[in-house]
C-alpha cells in the first residue's frame, strides 16, 4: 500500500474525531443530533419510528454483547453520527457505549502500529434501539480491512475484522447482519447520495490480500429482501435533497483562460437500488459491492460498473466470516454513493497530482454525513419490512 493510499483512507475514517471519540464513554451532556434535527420524525410511518433503548446499568468495555434480531454495523465518524441521528435519536454517537471484549489478548497481535483500533483501545461501539417490535443493535467497528492488518510469511495480511464480525454474530445472535456506510459509486450515471442494497461483496484486491486465497471471491446471501417499506424510504430521502445538491465549479485561480465562467452545480435525486429489484434504476440480482484493500474510486472510464455497484473496504470480509461460521448466509450490504463516478479524464496518480482522488475525497468531506443519511434510511426500511411491520 502507497503512503498516499494509506492517507486518504484514514483521513476518510477520521474526519470528524474528537477527543471524546477516543476516551470513555459520555454518560449525558453531550448534544446529540437527532432524526429531530432531520425533521425525519415527522414522517415516520406510525409505530415504526426508531426508539433509542438504553441497556439496565452500564455494561464495561469487557461485556458480551446484548442479544438482538438484528445487527447493524458501521465504520466511520460520519457514518457513525448518521447512524445515531437516524436509529438511536437522543443518543449522540460519544453515549453509545464502548466495546473491547478480548481486544488485548485476541485481537491487538493482529493489528499493526498506529491503527485506529490501538488508537481508540477498543474494537467499537454500540447502542441498542427498536424499530417496531424489532430489536437492533448498533455496532461503530474500530477495525478497517486496510488499516489493521500485518504481513505474513503467507504473503498476504491478517484481518482481524474478519474475526470480530464472527465475534459479534456469535454474542448478537441476530437472524440478519447488516454493514451500512459510505461507498464510491462505479456507475457513472448514478447519484450522488444513491444506495446500493446488494446481497453480494467480492474481493478485489490489489495490495496487502492480493496473494490471499479469497481475494477475487465472490460471496452471497441468501436474505429475501422485503421492499413493503422501501416507498416510504424513498419519500424519506426527499427530505436530504437540498443537501446534496453540488456547487458551482471553475478554475481555483483567475490564472486559467475564462475563470470567470463557472460550471453550474448539479441538484442530486437519490435513488435506492436494490439488487433483483426490478424497478427502474434497480441492481441485476447479486450484482456485488467491490471490497478494496487500497484506496480506490470508480470513474467515468475505469468500468468498474462491470464489476460491481460500488468500491469500499470491508463487506466482503463479512462474506468470508459468515462462510466459515457455517450459519445460514443471512446478511446485506447497504452502502450510499458519498462520492459519484470521477470525471476520467482528470489527472490521476501520486505524482503529480492525483486530482481524481482528491474530488472524491472532497465530495465525502463534503457529504459524507448527508450521504449516509440515506443509506440508514434504507437500513431502516429493510428492518421494518422484514420484521412485518409494513
Amino acid at each position: 500500500m502507497t503512503p498516499l493510499n494509506e492517507d486518504l483512507t484514514r483521513r476518510w475514517i477520521e474526519l470528524g474525531t474528537t477527543p471524546q471519540d477516543l476516551g470513555p464513554r459520555i454518560a449525558g451532556g453531550e448534544e446529540a443530533t437527532s432524526s429531530d434535527d432531520l425533521e425525519l420524525h415527522k414522517h415516520w410511518p406510525a409505530g415504526l419510528a426508531p426508539v433509542a433503548e438504553a441497556l439496565p446499568g452500564d455494561p464495561t468495555p469487557d461485556d458480551p454483547l446484548p442479544e438482538a434480531d438484528y445487527l447493524v454495523i458501521t465504520w466511520t465518524v460520519a457514518e457513525l453520527e448518521a447512524l445515531a441521528a437516524v436509529l438511536t435519536p437522543g443518543v449522540s454517537r460519544n453515549q453509545w457505549y464502548r466495546y473491547a471484549r478480548g481486544f488485548e489478548a485476541s485481537y491487538l497481535p493482529k493489528i499493526r502500529d498506529h491503527a485506529p483500533a490501538r488508537v481508540a483501545k477498543r474494537l467499537g461501539s454500540y447502542y441498542l434501539t427498536r424499530i417496531g417490535t424489532a430489536r437492533v443493535l448498533c455496532f461503530k467497528s474500530e477495525l478497517h480491512l486496510n488499516q489493521d492488518g500485518i504481513l505474513q510469511p503467507s504473503g498476504f495480511a491478517t484481518l482481524p475484522v474478519k474475526d470480530l464480525f464472527q465475534q459479534l454474530i456469535k454474542e448478537v445472535k441476530p437472524k440478519l447482519v447488516i454493514t451500512a456506510g459510505t461507498a464510491g459509486a462505479t456507475y457513472p450515471g448514478h447519484h450522488l447520495g444513491d444506495v446500493f442494497v446488494t446481497r453480494a461483496a467480492t474481493f478485489y484486491c490489489r495490495s496487502e490480500f492480493a496473494k490471499a486465497p479469497f481475494n477475487k471471491t465472490t460471496y452471497r446471501s441468501d436474505f429475501v429482501i422485503k421492499t413493503g417499506a422501501f416507498g416510504h424510504a424513498r419519500e424519506l430521502l426527499r427530505h436530504q435533497d437540498a443537501h446534496l445538491v453540488e456547487p458551482d465549479f471553475g478554475p481555483p485561480t483567475a490564472h486559467y483562460p475564462d475563470a470567470s465562467q463557472l460550471v453550474p452545480g448539479f441538484k442530486n435525486r437519490p435513488s435506492i437500488r436494490i439488487d433483483g429489484g426490478g424497478g427502474p434504476g434497480d441492481l441485476p440480482a447479486f450484482q456485488p459491492i467491490l471490497t478494496t484493500d487500497t484506496f480506490e474510486l470508480g470513474t467515468t472510464g475505469n468500468k468498474l460498473e462491470e464489476l460491481g455497484c460500488g468500491v469500499e473496504m470491508g463487506d466482503a470480509a463479512l462474506g468470508l466470516a459468515v462462510e466459515e461460521l457455517g450459519t445460514p448466509q443471512r446478511w446485506l450490504v447497504i452502502r450510499n454513493a458519498s462520492d459519484p463516478a470521477i470525471n476520467a479524464s482528470l489527472p490521476h496518480g501520486a505524482k503529480p497530482f492525483d486530482m481524481q482522488a482528491h474530488w472524491a475525497v472532497w465530495y465525502y468531506e463534503s457529504f459524507g454525513f448527508w450521504t449516509s443519511v440515506n443509506s440508514t434510511i434504507a437500513t431502516w426500511a429493510v428492518i421494518a419490512g422484514d420484521h412485518g411491520g409494513a
